[in-house]
């Protein structure tokens, strides 16, 4: 299992940046490999992705969700994974958007795109790709959902 921690600033406010993060079937424009998601119901969400050529689904569940602070989750099927997004205010037009990712790899493939720092990359890489698409929406999320998803046990 290796774990991946990535943040960017984005300018914009924490609100804006949750808000935009909760709208799951856009991040195909902006996470590389993510070929597209179907939000199931609040909690659940199917995803649609390729890995070196290879097309894999899998479902995933929302484990923990607060308006302005988190978005958490962990898979259902497919690639194990687990992770969280966190939304830290550094004043009125900025904001810290802070992502952290358990993976397992699954395959010759994945592994050594772990290995060789190809998904640290690849998250990098996403991580600016939502900070170039929330900014130059000028501040304007496409939607939001402002539920609140109470950890398990919490």
């Amino acid at each position: 299992m290796s774990t991946i921690t990535e943040s960017v600033d984005v300018t914009v406010d924490v609100s804006t940046a949750y808000n935009q993060w909760t709208q799951f079937e856009t991040f195909p424009e902006f996470m590389d490999g993510v070929d597209e998601i179907r939000q199931l119901d609040e909690t659940r969400t199917h995803w649609t992705i390729s890995v070196a050529g290879a097309t894999r689904e899998f479902d995933a569940t929302i484990t923990e969700q607060h308006p302005d602070e988190r978005v958490a989750w962990r898979s259902d099927s497919g690639p194990t994974h687990a992770g969280v997004i966190t939304f830290h205010r550094l004043d009125n037009a900025t904001t810290r958007v802070t992502a952290q990712l358990d993976i397992d790899p699954e395959g010759f493939v994945e592994n050594v795109a772990d290995k060789t720092g190809i998904l640290d990359r690849r998250i990098k890489g996403d991580m600016q790709r939502f900070k170039d698409f929330i900014e130059h929406r000028e501040g304007r999320e496409t939607g939001s959902w402002r539920g609140d998803v109470q950890r398990p046990g919490g």
